[in-house]
């Protein structure tokens, strides 16, 4: 059993043993028999930090498994602004890219790899059969759409209800719960632009944390010291 891999637009054969390792993760997900599905139908695709997954107004032919790495999905709002919507990370997939697979229709975010990600993407002809198959694939797709809905509520809920200085503690929280790293690789306008506001907003919003003795600023990169959690 072998599983095909993306490099550079060409299709390669990655060997049985290396994929067994790679969804290694999924095994508490998927029964067996859907496993060794994936194995054969599913692309192993890698990506580099900030490269595009997926973008606005292209059709979508696969619905991605996040096997390493994270994952940003963001929309575009009245204004032509891009809002954060959420995070993939491991085990994770992204509910609106199988409900563009699964209507034929193009797509209304953009994906973007936030580390080295590698993902599996599951082709759109298995999405309804599988449905209909394994039950753990039903269940993997529920729960996906309700993980999502909830994760959008609480962006609503963030831009309605708090204070900009609350939604960068909570973004900054966001980034090292799923980076594991107290070193945030990020810039003041990438910060501004996930949060729709300005650069200038945020540079004098981290600055007032750094002068708490919360964080520590550098080029590009933001320090969170144990102070930052209290």
């Amino acid at each position: 059993m072998v599983i095909k891999k993306m490099v550079q637009g060409n299709f390669v054969l990655k060997d049985y043993f290396s994929t067994m390792i790679n969804l290694e993760n999924l095994k508490g997900v998927f029964e067996p028999g859907l496993l060794k599905e994936i194995e054969q139908f599913g692309t192993l695709q890698n990506f580099k930090e900030g490269d595009l997954i997926m973008d606005y107004g292209k059709y979508i032919r696969m619905m991605p498994i996040i096997l390493k790495g994270t994952v940003k999905v963001l929309r575009l709002d009245e204004n032509g602004n891009e809002i954060l919507l959420y995070y993939l990370s491991s085990n994770e997939s992204c509910s609106m890219a199988y409900s563009c697979c699964i209507e034929a229709k193009k797509s209304e975010v953009k994906a973007i790899a936030e580390d080295n990600v590698e993902l599996i993407a599951i082709p759109h002809s298995k999405l309804d059969e599988w449905l209909c198959t394994y039950p753990s694939w039903k269940n993997y797709i529920m729960r996906s759409f309700n993980e999502r809905f909830i994760e959008l509520l609480k962006s609503i809920e963030s831009i309605a209800f708090h204070k900009l200085d609350e939604r960068l503690m909570a973004y900054l929280k966001e980034k090292q719960r799923l980076t594991g790293s107290s070193v945030i690789k990020a810039s003041h306008y990438l910060i501004a632009d996930e949060l729709a506001t300005s650069r200038v907003v945020i540079s004098r919003l981290l600055k007032q944390l750094e002068n708490s003795k919360k964080i520590i600023l550098y080029r590009n990169e933001i320090k969170l010291l144990p102070s930052f959690a209290n």
